[in-house]
C-alpha cells in the first residue's frame, strides 16, 4: 500500500507523543472541555483520563474554567466546540445505522482515542472495530484498563498501520463482508494523499454490503495556506505545539463523495454550520476561517 506509506512517511511516531498521533490527545481534551460544559453536545468520561496520562497533554486545559480567555480562545473555545459538535453528529449517525439501519458491525478508521464502544447504547449484537497502530491502541488500553472500563458492544481491537494490510486484519479479527457495517473516517483523511483517500475507499466499498453505511471528513480548500495565519490554526501551534497545516496533506483532494455515488451509494455533503443550526449550539462561520473548507459526508450503500 505505497500510498498510504507515503501519506504517514513523515510520521513515525507509533503512539501518541508526537506526529499525527498527538492530534488525537487534541482532540481528547476538546471531549473532555465538551463533557463539562452545562450544554454539552456529547459526554466522554474518559477523554480526560488521556489526556492527564500522556506527558505531552498533561498540562492542557480539561474544562472551560481552566482557559483564561474561556470561549474566546480559537483553540480551547471554538475548535474545541468544533469537536464537540463532530462528536455528537458522528455518534447520532453511527446509532442511527446501527438501531435503525441494522448495521451491527462498526468499524473506526484511525480509531485514535475514540470511546464510543464504552459510551453509546449499542444494540444486541453490535460489534466495534477499532483500527489504529499499535502504539496508540496501547495507551488507550493501559488508560482504560486502568479505569476498569467495560464496553457496551463487542469491542475488536485491530492494531495495523494503514500502509499495512488492514483489510486483511480486519477479516482475520471477525469483520463479516456480507454483513452490513457501518464505518466512520474521523479526522482521518486531511494528513492522506489523494491516492490514498481513493484506495480508502476503493476498500470500504469492497467490503460494504447493502445496507452499509459511512461518515467522513473533508476540507474542500482549494489551498490550504490561505488560512494559514487563521486564530484557529495559530492558536493551536502556539499554544500545544501543533502545526496542523504541516501534517495535513496539501495537494488537491479527489471527490470522494461522487466517486461513491457512481458505485451506486447515496451521499449526503454537510457544512458544520449545518449542525450549529440544528443543535443551536456550536462554531459559526467567521473572517479567515480555518473551518470554511471542512465538510462532514454521509452515505449509505441502498438494498435492493
Amino acid at each position: 500500500m505505497k500510498d498510504l506509506a507515503d501519506a504517514e512517511g513523515t510520521d513515525r511516531v507509533d503512539g501518541v507523543d508526537g506526529g499525527v498521533g498527538v492530534t488525537a490527545l487534541l482532540v481528547a481534551a476538546a471531549r473532555a472541555i465538551e463533557t463539562h460544559r452545562h450544554d454539552a453536545l456529547a459526554r466522554d468520561e474518559y477523554a480526560e483520563q488521556f489526556v492527564r496520562a500522556a506527558p505531552a497533554s498533561a498540562g492542557w486545559p480539561v474544562r472551560m474554567r481552566q482557559v483564561p480567555d474561556g470561549d474566546a480562545n480559537p483553540l480551547w473555545g471554538r475548535f474545541a466546540r468544533y469537536f464537540g459538535l463532530r462528536t455528537r453528529v458522528l455518534d447520532d449517525f453511527l446509532l442511527s445505522s446501527a438501531h435503525s439501519g441494522g448495521a451491527r458491525q462498526v468499524v473506526l478508521l484511525g480509531a485514535g482515542l475514540d470511546t464510543r464502544a464504552f459510551r453509546l447504547d449499542w444494540p444486541s449484537g453490535s460489534v466495534v472495530f477499532e483500527i489504529d497502530r499499535k502504539g496508540v491502541l496501547a495507551f488507550k488500553h493501559q488508560v482504560l484498563d486502568g479505569l476498569s472500563a467495560s464496553p457496551r458492544a463487542a469491542r475488536v481491537t485491530v492494531p495495523i498501520d494503514l500502509r499495512e494490510d488492514w483489510v486483511g486484519a480486519l477479516c482475520d479479527a471477525g469483520f463479516e463482508p456480507t454483513a452490513p457495517s457501518v464505518w466512520s473516517a474521523e479526522g482521518l483523511l486531511f494528513y492522506l494523499p489523494p491516492a490514498a483517500e481513493t484506495n480508502l475507499f476503493e476498500r470500504i466499498d469492497r467490503l460494504s454490503t447493502e445496507g452499509s453505511a459511512l461518515a467522513f471528513e473533508v476540507k474542500l480548500d482549494r489551498d490550504l495556506l490561505e488560512h494559514r495565519d487563521s486564530p484557529l490554526y495559530t492558536a493551536t501551534a502556539e499554544q500545544i505545539g501543533i502545526d496542523l497545516l504541516k501534517l495535513f496533506d496539501r495537494n488537491p483532494r479527489p471527490d470522494s463523495a461522487g466517486a461513491l455515488m457512481d458505485k451506486g451509494w447515496s451521499t449526503s455533503v454537510h457544512t458544520p454550520y449545518d449542525f450549529t443550526l440544528l443543535h443551536g449550539r456550536g462554531p459559526l462561520p467567521e473572517e479567515n476561517d480555518a473551518l470554511a473548507g471542512n465538510r462532514w459526508v454521509f452515505a449509505t450503500k441502498p438494498r435492493p
